[in-house]
């Protein structure tokens, strides 16, 4: 996998998936959409460390600038 996502990129999608998993913890979200934010910010945690988005692939994105 080629990364695909750059540090600035990195940082913003942790401190997003830390922002849902705290509005969680908070009892601010709950039901299904809690579940459907839970698992977007896993994502994002996930493709934040991994360094590589399936869907910027798809769509032609690259904001990582070492090549």
């Amino acid at each position: 996998m080629k990364k695909n996502v750059g540090s600035t990129d990195k940082w913003i999608r942790v401190i997003i998936a830390l922002i849902i998993i705290a509005l969680y913890f908070g009892n601010v979200i709950t039901g299904t959409l809690a579940i459907v934010l839970l698992v977007v910010a896993g994502v994002f945690i996930l493709t934040g460390f991994v360094g590589f988005c399936g869907l910027y692939t798809l769509l032609g994105i690259n904001t990582c600038t070492k090549k």
